[in-house]
């Protein structure tokens, strides 16, 4: 199998199992240390990079300014953990087609408040445990009580994605 297929092969996976999980945990590095933050996900399909929504006076966007390492964790039908390099993204076209109404309220702003910055996550590689397949999990786990070999039935799995 080449390179490519198994790069593409890598995104279609974490891309089938983070694609119904809305909330995802944003980590960033400040002066004390590492810092987690809930963030909504942005609509669009994970093509090797994820999109959020924040406000330029904010810890994260200075945090993000300085060290730009971050970790976006995803716990669902699947924990998928996805670590990267955060950049800044100005662009009012962007914000303005990630828009939802609910953002009034959460960010108590319009979409065109120019304080409005979106954080583009390309990832570098992505760990899963994929626990939304009761079948295989059961037998990996009646396997190892067993003593038995566990290989082919792996729930938990590393994928380059750069």
């Amino acid at each position: 199998m080449n390179p490519n297929s198994n790069h593409q092969e890598a995104i279609e996976k974490v891309r089938e199992l983070i694609k119904d999980i809305k909330i995802a945990m944003l980590t960033t590095v400040s002066e004390e240390g590492l810092v987690s933050r809930p963030m909504k996900t942005q609509d669009v399909e994970f093509d090797g990079s994820l999109w959020f929504l924040t406000k330029k006076d904010t810890d994260k966007f200075h945090e993000l300014f300085r060290n730009k390492q971050v970790n976006v964790a995803y716990a669902g039908k699947a924990f998928v953990s996805i670590r990267g390099e955060a950049e800044l993204v100005e662009s009012a076209e962007k914000v303005k087609e990630f828009w939802n109404k609910a953002y009034e309220e959460i960010l108590e702003t319009t979409y065109d408040d120019p304080n409005l910055v979106l954080i583009k996550v390309n990832a570098d590689a992505a760990e899963y445990w994929d626990a939304g397949n009761m079948f295989k999990m059961a037998k990996f786990l009646f396997n190892r009580l067993m003593g038995k070999n566990t290989e082919g039935t792996e729930l938990n799995q590393t994928v380059e994605l750069n």
